[in-house]
C-alpha cells in the first residue's frame, strides 16, 4: 500500500489503543472521537516517511490535542455548580459491548473519570499516558514542555489523588449486581435501615445534574446523609432503575416513558458501595454510549 491507503490502514491498526487514550483524556466518548478526527487530519498532513513509529507519533498526537481540548475547556468553564460526572460508557446486556472492551480495558470506572476531572490537564496527561499506557516520561515531557523529571513529578500528583479518591473496586461483577439490587429494592422499599447497611459508612454521591436548578448537583458524604438524600428524592425512580454496566462495574439506567433521565456508575468495595456517580444532565445523557 502507498500514500493515502497506508496511511489510512496505520490509522486503524491503532484506532482502538488511541480512542482509549482520548476517553480517558477527556471523559467523553463524543470528544474522544473529535480528538480522533484532528489527529487523522494531521496524520494526513504529515509527511509519512518521516514516522518511524506510527502508533507512538499518532499517541503523541491524540495526546496533544486532548491537552488542547482540556485546557481550553478549563478556560472557558465558568465556577462549577457541582460535581461533574464524565460521560459514561453503559451497556444494558450483563456484559460490555464488543466495541466498548477495548475502550474500558484496564478497568476505568466512572468514579476514576470522576477524579480525573479534579486534575490539572497536565497531570492527567501524564498520569493517563503513564499509569495506563507504560508511555516513558522522557516522551511524556516534550508534550506537556517539562522535562523527564517534572513529569514524573505530575505523575506522582496525580496518583496520589487517584488513590486517594477512587478505590479499586471489588472485581467480581456478579457480587457487584448482588450489592445494587439491594441497594435498588432498599430504595424502592424506603427502608433507611437496608440502605444505610449497604452503604460503606464514607460512601460519597456524586450528583451532575448540570444546569437544571433544581434539586442542585451536590455531593453527599457518608451512609445516613446519602440514605437520606436517596430516599427524599429517588425514591420515585427507584422502581424504574434498570441494571446496566456502566464503565465496567455494575450500575443503572433510569428511564421516564422510554426517556432516559439519568445513569448511575456504582463503586462496590468489600460488599459495599463506596461511590455513587450519577447524571442527571440532559444535555449530555446522549452522550452516554448506551446500547
Amino acid at each position: 500500500m502507498e500514500g493515502s491507503d497506508h496511511l489510512a490502514q496505520q490509522f486503524e491498526d491503532h484506532r482502538g489503543r488511541l480512542r482509549a487514550v482520548a476517553y480517558r483524556m477527556l471523559g467523553s466518548r463524543a470528544e474522544a472521537d473529535d480528538a480522533l478526527q484532528e489527529a487523522w487530519l494531521r496524520l494526513n498532513r504529515a509527511d509519512a516517511s518521516g514516522i518511524d513509529n506510527p502508533g507512538g507519533w499518532l499517541t503523541t498526537v491524540v495526546a496533544r490535542v486532548c491537552l488542547d481540548m482540556l485546557r481550553s475547556r478549563r478556560a472557558r468553564r465558568e465556577e462549577p455548580l457541582g460535581p461533574h460526572v464524565p460521560e459514561p460508557i453503559v451497556s444494558l446486556e450483563d456484559r460490555l459491548q464488543p466495541e466498548h472492551e477495548a475502550l474500558l480495558a484496564d478497568s476505568v470506572g466512572l468514579a476514576l473519570l470522576v477524579v480525573l476531572e479534579t486534575l490539572t490537564p497536565a497531570e492527567r496527561l501524564a498520569f493517563v499516558l503513564h499509569d495506563m499506557f507504560s508511555v516513558p516520561f522522557d516522551e511524556i515531557a516534550p508534550i506537556v514542555d517539562r522535562s523527564p523529571a517534572a513529569a514524573r513529578q505530575l505523575a506522582s500528583r496525580a496518583r496520589r489523588r487517584v488513590r486517594g479518591g477512587a478505590p479499586p473496586p471489588d472485581p467480581d461483577l456478579a457480587r457487584q449486581g448482588e450489592v445494587i439490587d439491594a441497594f435498588l429494592a432498599a430504595a424502592r422499599e424506603g427502608d433507611f435501615d437496608a440502605l444505610v447497611a449497604v452503604l460503606d459508612p464514607d460512601v460519597v454521591f456524586r450528583i451532575d445534574r448540570g444546569a437544571l436548578p433544581a434539586p442542585p448537583s451536590r455531593e453527599v458524604r457518608g451512609a445516613h446523609a446519602v440514605a437520606e438524600q436517596v430516599l427524599r428524592y429517588g425514591r420515585p425512580f427507584a422502581p424504574l432503575g434498570r441494571p446496566a454496566i456502566v464503565n465496567g462495574a455494575a450500575g443503572a439506567v433510569v428511564e421516564v416513558r422510554g426517556r432516559r433521565v439519568a445513569v448511575a456508575g456504582f463503586t462496590v468495595v468489600d460488599g459495599r458501595i463506596a461511590a455513587i456517580d450519577l447524571l442527571a444532565d440532559p444535555a449530555r445523557l446522549d452522550d452516554a454510549g448506551l446500547d
